[in-house]
């Protein structure tokens, strides 16, 4: 199933929500403006806004909160992604020249800045003050996910243990993020918005881990970067943290060394190899699966409808996806 199947319960909401988030994005001064019509032509999967939309529906609603909860989590998402090509170096996005790449780094912590202070105050404008405890709570999360692992990339001692808390807190913890303002936009149900939230927190922490896994198995061209990215970027994730602590001593002390030649890495195959021979993505598959078994028991106390069907193949389609 594709995202487009997944979506058709609320084609008619995503079409609001898309000219409500390009009025957002509108400036008066030109150069924002034009960054912003670069932004627009960035075709991405729109994963947020979508579990917004549907966990607004699964649990009350759709409403004018809804969109402005939508509008909020996909800028903070664009701000975050401009700014982490700046902490990568990062020069394309989803096949183009990125921010950075073409308007260099000031510019483009900047426009970062500005698109989360968009997204805030249209929640500020909107008297949505709840809006406002959630997204700052991801926003100091998904910091302190990036800072660790930042840290631990730098001393190559990253295992399960820190790999899922630095994944929770930079991945899961935005997403967990949408279901909870989809949610808490549409119903005051405590209950629906605790399991929402969970869901969101774990198909969060199943999207990472196939995300990983495709650094691995996938393609450049499908992929939108090259296999072996996250080795090069000298990132451990579980299929290597597994694959490390289940191979000889010898063997992980010579992936290692390699691993810390980071760019100049000439060895990435050999690593890729060493992850396939000691299980490292069928260990990885596995815990993804795991995490999305979870979400599907979260959803079990929403009574059956096609936006409930839309977020059970969604779950599918995120521990499936090709890229």
């Amino acid at each position: 199933m594709q995202l487009t199947d997944i979506s058709k319960p609320i084609n008619a909401e995503l079409d609001v929500f898309n000219e409500i988030f390009k009025k957002s994005l509108k400036s008066s001064v030109g150069i924002i403006d034009l960054i912003t019509t670069y932004i627009l032509k960035q075709k991405g999967k729109k994963i947020r806004p979508l579990l917004v939309i549907l966990s607004a529906k699964l649990a009350g609603g759709v409403n004018e909160r809804t969109y402005r909860g939508a509008t909020l989590v996909e800028l903070l998402h664009t701000a975050t992604l401009i700014h982490d090509d700046v902490v990568d170096n990062a020069d394309k996005r989803r096949g183009l020249p990125s921010i950075n790449a073409i308007w260099k780094n000031k510019v483009a912590v900047l426009m970062g800045d500005y698109l989360l202070s968009r997204g805030l105050m249209i929640a500020v404008e909107g008297k949505d003050f709840d809006f406002l405890g959630i997204i700052t709570d991801a926003v100091r999360r998904m910091s302190e996910g990036e800072l660790l692992q930042i840290r631990k990339s730098k001393k190559l001692d990253i295992d399960e243990e820190t790999y899922f808390k630095i994944i929770s807190d930079k991945t899961a913890s935005l997403l967990s993020t949408c279901c909870q303002i989809g949610a808490a936009s549409a119903s005051l149900n405590q209950e629906y918005r605790v399991a929402l939230k969970k869901f969101g927190e774990n198909i969060g922490m199943a999207f990472q881990i196939r995300d990983d896994i495709l650094d691995y198995i996938g393609t450049s061209s499908i992929f939108g970067k090259p296999l072996g990215g996250d080795i090069q970027e000298k990132k451990i994730t579980l299929p290597l943290i597994y694959s490390l602590k289940n191979a000889p001593e010898r063997e992980s002390a010579q992936i290692i060394k390699w691993i810390k030649n980071g760019r100049k890495n000439k060895n990435v195959k050999e690593v890729i190899e060493f992850v396939k021979k000691y299980n490292g993505i069928e260990y990885a598959l596995q815990t993804a699966r795991s995490y999305s078994n979870q979400a599907r028991e979260n959803l079990k106390l929403f009574p059956d409808s096609p936006a409930k069907i839309s977020l059970e193949s969604l779950i599918e389609f995120i521990v499936n996806r090709k890229n």
